[in-house]
């Protein structure tokens, strides 16, 4: 599954090759100037490890015809393909990745979950976004081991085909599994549906004024309505027990494993008994997805690219942004891996296949669907992935509002625009407190950095970069403020974050 610098690399070859506490907020507003010198930004690089090595490659987005299997979607993409090359690298390897933009707008590069250099990070202000018809070369050392990916972050482009895998091996881990399988999961609609601009039009002129019907957002049909209704998936969901209520806001026409629609999936193929690393990437705009693989059960290994204590799912459910890997034991047959989307009655499927037979039909769901669902809160942090237990210098608010009558979606009050910027001091120990006062849920992200969950039992929670906040609920996290910079919080849901559910978190040396 794609190229670096040319070649193929498996995991194998390539290692071979190879303030006081209390509720802080800035007094600056969204005009302020970067908050950590770029000596700062510099120092904390050299703190990061460093093999010697470089890994380079070139990554074109431009426009493309790209194949789902016989769907042809008219869209954009990395090197023509959906999803884009894979990036590999090794745990102090310095990464040298050169964007040429074709897109005739600009783009960037976020490297979702790598906790990086503030300048590198391809999110405006703290890197400038490439013009249209510029090139752009992202260069960093890559501290920590794990499943990650990357996409823009501009507008409305994280719902096309821009975005690619990325991942990071640890020479020190012995690789107990015989094959590995990277699987990344999307709702699309680019090309063969309603565009990502005019799906969010239709949901911000559903609130246009008279149109404010309480109880509206999912509710099937709306027929005649303007907004709600008028542009093809927007609104008529299900709900979610999972999700806390609503499922999300668009129903999209196709949900897709590694660039492929269900009737003419992607298939892997090792041999029965062997042990499989799949590693579950959620690169979808709108879409939780409850995975499961037939006849099998998943031992999950990591989250979000750290350790848990592995603990045995018949399913998961993953929020957009969020990563876990499983291990499984390869039957004998041909298995359907299923992403159901999640209260969206439609599902993403790929074949696992092990040996001979006949797959079962495109809608086949498997009963492990309907088993033990894993969520963030089955799981617990391995040992040596927990931070260090210690009091919280700072506690920040983060408090999650909007709805779907205004389409208006804030953190602390404020959307991006106007939002005061979160405060911390390098070094600090930081309680986030997210607090949902919305009806939907929200997938929170936070760049540059980890964070530990927060339980009530007092174990180690996961440690992750993204984590689902249902609705009128709070949830805790703490992490160490040790990355200069400033660094974006936001929705992953693409079309929240753009109506503004987004503020930063600005660390200062």
């Amino acid at each position: 599954m794609g190229e670096v610098a040319g070649r193929q690399w498996s995991r194998r070859s390539f290692l071979t090759a190879t303030a006081a506490a209390g509720m802080t907020l800035a007094a600056c507003g969204r005009g302020s100037s970067a908050v950590a010198p770029r000596n700062a930004i510099t120092d904390a690089e050299a703190r990061r490890p460093h093999s010697g090595r470089t890994v380079s490659a070139t990554l074109t987005a431009d426009r493309a015809r790209v194949d789902l299997g016989g769907t042809i979607a008219d869209t954009v993409s990395y090197n023509g393909t959906v999803p884009g090359p894979l990036v590999r690298a090794s745990v102090g390897d310095e990464l040298a990745v050169t964007v040429r933009n074709r897109l005739g707008r600009t783009t960037s590069v976020h490297w979702h979950g790598i906790a990086l250099r503030n300048d590198m990070d391809g999110a405006s202000p703290a890197t400038p976004n490439i013009n249209a018809g510029g090139d752009f070369t992202y260069r960093f050392s890559v501290p920590h081991p794990g499943t990650y990916w990357a996409h823009p972050h501009t507008g409305l482009d994280a719902d096309t085909g821009l975005y690619f895998p990325v991942i990071v091996d640890d020479p020190a881990d012995p690789g107990d599994y015989d094959a590995e399988w990277v699987v990344m999961l999307d709702d699309w609609t680019d090309g063969v549906g309603s565009s990502p601009a005019q799906i969010y039009d239709g949901l911000r002129n559903a609130s246009a004024p008279g149109h404010d019907m309480p109880g509206m957002h999912g509710m099937p049909g709306m027929p005649g309505m303007p907004g709600m209704g008028s542009v093809p998936g927007v609104g008529g969901l299900g709900r979610s027990q999972l999700l806390g209520g609503d499922a999300g806001d668009v129903s999209y026409p196709y949900y897709i494993v590694n660039g492929r629609i269900p009737a003419v999936p992607s298939t892997f193929r090792v041999k029965p008994g062997q042990r499989v690393r799949i590693r579950l990437i959620n690169a979808a705009s709108d879409t939780a997805f409850r995975v499961a693989l037939a006849g099998h059960k998943l031992t999950v290994t990591h989250t979000d690219g750290f350790p848990v204590v592995p603990t045995d799912v018949d399913a998961l459910l993953i929020g957009m942004g969020e990563r876990y890997d499983v291990v499984i034991t390869a039957g004998d047959g041909v298995f359907p891996l299923v992403a159901a989307a999640e209260g969206k009655t439609a599902s993403a499927r790929a074949l696992l296949i092990c040996g001979s037979g006949a797959p079962p039909a495109a809608d086949y769901a498997p009963p492990e669907l309907q088993g033990r669902v894993g969520t963030v809160a089955t799981f617990a942090a391995a040992p040596g992935a927990a931070l260090p237990s210690a009091p919280a210098d700072v506690e920040l608010p983060a408090q999650l509002a909007g709805s779907m009558m205004k389409y208006d979606w804030t953190i602390n009050g404020s959307p991006f625009a106007g939002s005061r910027p979160l405060a911390v001091r390098e070094g600090q120990r930081v309680t986030l407190s997210f607090n949902n006062m919305s009806m939907m849920w929200h997938p929170m992200h936070l760049h540059g950095h980890t964070f530990e969950v927060l339980t009530g039992d007092g174990r180690p929670g996961a440690r992750k970069d993204t984590l689902i906040v249902l609705p009128m609920r709070r949830l805790a996290v703490t992490f160490v403020a040790d990355n200069p910079g400033e660094w974006m919080l936001h929705c992953h849901n693409t079309h929240h974050q753009e109506a503004g559910m987004m503020t930063s978190l600005n660390c200062t040396s």
